[in-house]
């Protein structure tokens, strides 16, 4: 069976491998430490669980409109204008299966074959991905920790050519946790915006930030395309929901991507997520906040003390991108020999780009201080 020639541009994660060793070795009886994959370690918090029951009870489970429930995308316009100050009409809401969806929908709007997104490296690998599923090129900018590994907009005039057609950032950003200010993200919007191109930001980890907020995009450019998640700061991963903002001259193609690519968003999970912007459960995710807050305060002054290097503290989501070039020239097989002889699993920088990913790793301190310590004690023996 002929498989089509894109795949050659999709590559695995890395990531996957590791964690399906670290099941084997738990199968095996070892008691391996998880700090390789992006999922928070809390539970989705209860009122949503019940609101989700409870729409499973009340027979919730046909096909919504494929914009997403309409009291839904009001609450969505509604968390903007509370959190922000910014409004955004409920007209230009659209809930997606997962983030995934989302940027999906957002690159099919604008990616013709052959044409260019410009992006950060190192970037979420989904990011490449699905631009070279459309037929795109993704054009990787090498950025970085004196710009704390981030897109610009001088990179994106200098790496900008008549095939590029959207600049892509990410703020709270994977892996490296650093943020873009609402000045950074206005130039950035205008240097696409004279280029007669889109401005995509990723916004998934909102809501995680330390010391610090993250301006969403829409406070400084209206006409950015971003993309959020009920998956992180809400916690409801396996809920796979989403949503996407667009200016309203691209609310119709988008929704009509919606309607052929998924039909609608999962029907209880989205009678579930009305319960995310309770009160009862804003509070215990600013608890929860918090708790994130102390883990990475922990790494930042656990880490060094391996030899490794932090040359971007990150200010949000919940990872730490280290250069442990001191210690291995070869992230990827030192990733392999914490996993095999520390049972401790962390993520190789080759997941991330082609950024000199032999020097980083990403640790996800989506587990408590106790295991983070466990881990560094471990780590720091096979030094």
């Amino acid at each position: 069976m002929k498989l089509s020639s894109r795949m050659g541009d999709i590559g695995p994660f890395q990531v996957m491998a590791i964690l399906e060793r670290a099941r084997q070795l738990q199968a095996d009886g070892h008691d391996v430490i998880h700090l390789e994959v992006g999922e928070p370690d809390f539970p989705t918090p209860q009122a949503i669980v019940d609101a989700g029951r409870q729409a499973l009870s009340d027979g919730h489970t046909f096909y919504t409109a494929a914009q997403g429930l309409p009291e839904l995308r009001q609450a969505i316009s509604g968390f903007y204008q509370q959190r922000y100050g910014v409004a955004v009409a409920p007209e230009r809401v659209i809930v997606t299966p997962g983030a995934s969806g989302a940027l999906q929908i957002a690159l099919s709007l604008l990616v013709d074959e052959g044409d260019e997104v410009v992006m950060a490296d190192p970037t979420y690998p989904c990011n490449r991905h699905f631009v070279s599923l459309l037929g795109g090129r993704p054009l990787g900018v090498a950025v970085g920790s004196e710009q704390r590994f981030q897109l610009l907009a001088s990179d994106v005039a200098q790496a900008w050519t008549p095939r590029s057609v959207a600049a892509m950032v990410a703020s709270p950003a994977n892996p490296t946790g650093t943020l873009l200010s609402a000045g950074e993200l206005a130039a950035l919007a205008q240097a696409c915006r004279v280029r007669g191109g889109a401005l995509i930001v990723d916004e998934i980890y909102h809501g995680l930030t330390y010391g610090c907020d993250a301006p969403t995009a829409l406070s400084v450019a209206p006409d950015a395309i971003v993309i959020n998640s009920f998956s992180k700061y809400f916690q409801m991963t396996g809920w796979r929901l989403g949503w996407l903002v667009v200016p309203p001259e691209l609310v119709e193609p988008a929704l009509r991507l919606a309607q052929n690519l998924f039909l609608c968003p999962p029907s209880m999970a989205q009678r579930a997520a009305l319960a995310a912007f309770s009160p009862e459960v804003l509070d215990e995710l600013e608890t929860r906040r918090a708790e994130f807050g102390r883990r990475r305060d922990y790494l930042l002054q656990a880490l060094p003390q391996l030899g490794w290097r932090l040359p971007a503290a990150p200010e949000g989501a919940f990872y730490v991108y280290a250069d442990v070039s001191a210690v291995t020239d070869d992230s990827f097989a030192y990733c392999r020999r914490l996993l095999e002889e520390g049972h401790v699993a962390i993520t190789p920088g080759a997941d991330f780009g082609f950024n000199q990913p032999e020097r980083y790793v990403r640790v996800a301190y989506t587990t408590g201080i106790d295991r983070l310590a466990e881990a560094v004690a471990r780590i720091g023996k096979l030094a």
